[in-house]
């Protein structure tokens, strides 16, 4: 049996986006399951192009490791204010690191990594900075 993907959510309890962040992976990972043990004779096709296979969610309020954020780096880009929309003041990679280990709530959360470099950015549209 293939063990699940894991999702991790750097979550904020404070954020309201982190809350629809949340609410949302579970809701995604939940229709995941059910979708995998429906009946197989059922027409799923449509449904189907848009599906994930299952994942377990990791939900934690601690920030990523070193290892964790350069791939989030990686996946977002190097292009210009790009680190510092992951690590506030951040100018590169590099200094992303360094300003996470002085300062982790530097960190800006929400944010989702899973090892697939799948990642989702949320943003607080209630409250912009």
């Amino acid at each position: 049996h293939k063990s699940l993907d894991v999702i991790t959510l750097f979550h904020k309890a404070s954020s309201p986006a982190s809350i629809r962040a949340q609410t949302l992976l579970k809701q995604i990972s939940a229709h995941a399951s059910e979708s995998a043990t429906e009946d197989q004779a059922t027409d799923h096709t449509q449904q189907n192009k848009f599906q994930r296979t299952e994942f377990e969610l990791n939900v934690t309020e601690d920030p990523p490791t070193s290892d964790q954020l350069r791939t989030i780096l990686e996946y977002v880009g190097s292009g210009a204010g790009r680190a510092g929309q992951i690590v506030e003041g951040a100018t590169s990679e590099a200094d992303a690191v360094t300003k996470l280990k002085e300062n982790p709530d530097s960190f800006q959360r929400p944010v989702s990594h899973d090892p697939m470099l799948i990642l989702i950015k949320f943003s607080d549209t209630e409250n912009p900075k």
